[in-house]
């Protein structure tokens, strides 16, 4: 009951600017409103950076920085590094790295409803890519870091460019393939969270 009256009060307080973004935060499932009940200080920052990494992530996609892949690519493996970087040096690497796994938590439950996340539905070998991504992330920067946000974006996209994290084997096309290079069949991935797919190193698929 007090961390729900302090929730409470958290959400009356935020200003009204950040309110329509903050009640979807909290339209999220359970896994994202458990952390947020948890860390009812760090919430409206945590918000503030999920927004933040999604926009540069964005403005990452447009450039010739990385693959331009959003799904399953560099451009997704940054955009998990970046974000979990950010929360590590604002709020802290404990309340971050929870806010990352209660993320992928909701991307099973999204899974379960047959939702979409990024305009793909989720399945585990993604989950399991962002889990990686998110913990090499954290492992860039340190709490209360005075790393700017420009210079922590090149750190990440060189790390990226030399193979210290995870994407989704793809071919020139797109199409997922299997560790032997085998194309999968978008048919035989529907409805099925444990598939064929395969994670490289995040310097291959060029």
């Amino acid at each position: 009951m007090k961390k729900t009256l302090i929730l409470i009060f958290f959400t009356f307080s935020i200003s009204l600017s950040a309110q329509s973004n903050f009640k979807n935060f909290l339209k999220s499932s359970c896994p994202i409103k458990t952390w947020v009940v948890l860390h009812p200080f760090k919430a409206k920052k945590a918000l503030k950076i999920s927004l933040e990494a999604n926009k540069v992530s964005d403005s990452v996609a447009k450039t010739n920085l990385l693959d331009g892949d959003a799904s399953g690519g560099q451009v997704d493996a940054f955009r998990h590094a970046y974000w979990l970087a950010r929360l590590h040096q604002e709020i802290g690497r404990g309340a971050a790295r929870s806010l990352g796994k209660a993320h992928e938590k909701d991307n099973y439950l999204t899974f379960k409803k047959k939702e979409l996340e990024d305009g793909v539905v989720p399945d585990k070998i993604s989950s399991t890519m962002d889990l990686y991504n998110n913990e090499e992330g954290l492992k860039l920067i340190k709490r209360r870091s005075e790393t700017s946000q420009e210079s922590l974006l090149y750190k990440i996209v060189n790390a990226i460019r030399a193979g210290k994290m995870k994407i989704i084997k793809k071919d020139k096309e797109g199409n997922f393939l299997t560790s032997e290079g085998t194309k999968i069949s978008l048919a035989s991935l529907k409805g099925k969270w444990k598939n064929n797919k395969c994670l490289v190193a995040s310097d291959k698929n060029k």
